[in-house]
């Protein structure tokens, strides 16, 4: 059976390993060595993950600033794909988002990641006329 659980320390190697499977052209920032740390320093709270008998198969990281939630990191492994384990993270953030005041949800998808796109589209997410920019602090 799947839970979905804040995130534990112990869990690290688990995690670090997903993200590397998941997400291989991540720059080094998002690596699970600097973004795990930053974020168990806010909002802790808002780091799930999803755990079968024992073993991390998904993740998710939920932010909100007051203004809008944001969704980071929702990674499933390869192999458990397809088995409901992401909406669970979904909607298991959207509840802890809501108990916050959040009333609206935002978040990025790489625009060659159409299986992404349509992951996000049949869990009631469209896209917004929107031009995303960043920059880059350290």
């Amino acid at each position: 059976m799947i839970e979905i659980l804040p995130y534990r320390e112990a869990q690290f190697g688990e995690v670090d390993a997903l993200w590397r499977a998941v997400f291989p052209e991540d720059p080094p920032h998002s690596h699970a060595a600097v973004a795990v740390p930053r974020k168990l320093a806010v909002q802790r709270e808002l780091f799930l993950v999803a755990v079968e008998d024992g073993r991390v198969l998904g993740t998710i990281l939920a932010g909100y600033d007051g203004h809008r939630g944001w969704l980071y990191k929702l990674a499933v492994h390869p192999n458990a794909r397809r088995c409901g384990i992401g909406e669970k993270l979904v909607r298991a953030a959207e509840k802890r988002l809501a108990a916050l005041g959040c009333a609206k949800v935002n978040l990025q998808v790489r625009g060659t990641n159409r299986e992404a796109a349509r992951f996000w589209a049949h869990m009631g997410y469209a896209e917004e006329p929107r031009v995303s920019m960043g920059r880059s602090l350290l």
